[in-house]
């Protein structure tokens, strides 16, 4: 059995490659996301992207932030080599935006902005507002869940290699 830690270590670029192909699918092929979630309106890049670039024992960071701050540099990253190892999504499902981040090596979501909750004006709402609130945590969880199994039940596959790495290559390059 695998010490946890080096594990850890061997498997962490799958979050990385997931991330990536985030990415790509958000820009080219919408359709999966749809799948993933039938209210889903939109999921975009937000306000920050971290890349990274391992070569020569050296390891070359590339951060992008700002609302409007161009991908351009994120995709001459990606022709360089880098992998995508943190995004700051915005996902909206009909009048509802959430924010958060998303880190490649271990999936963790942070900084997660849920939609506003109704007003608490007596003591019964509060039971209310709180489900409403694990709800609203809950749909970020259940997208990324189903986008990662999506990920993983092509990566498996030789599909990967023969269709998606090859697609994703293309779109880098354009």
């Amino acid at each position: 059995m695998l010490d946890v830690a080096v594990s850890y270590n061997q498997y962490k670029f799958l979050g990385y490659e997931f991330l990536t192909w985030l990415w790509f699918v958000m820009e080219n092929q919408q359709e999966i996301l749809k799948e993933s979630d039938k209210e889903l309106v939109s999921l975009d890049i937000g306000n920050c992207i971290v890349l990274e670039n391992n070569k020569n024992d050296s390891t070359e960071s590339i951060t992008i932030k700002g609302d409007k701050a161009g991908l351009e540099e994120g995709i001459l990253s990606l022709q360089k080599g880098a992998v995508v190892t943190e995004l700051n999504l915005i996902y909206k499902a009909g009048n509802n935006e959430w924010r958060f981040n998303i880190k490649g090596e271990s999936l963790n979501i942070s900084s997660l902005k849920t939609p506003e909750t109704g007003p608490v004006e007596t003591k019964e709402d509060i039971e209310g507002i709180l489900l409403e609130k694990v709800f609203l945590y809950e749909k970020i969880f259940v997208l990324m869940n189903n986008l990662y199994k999506h990920f993983i039940s092509l990566r498996v596959t030789n599909r990967w290699e023969k269709d998606v790495v090859p697609s994703i290559r293309k779109w880098i390059a354009s």
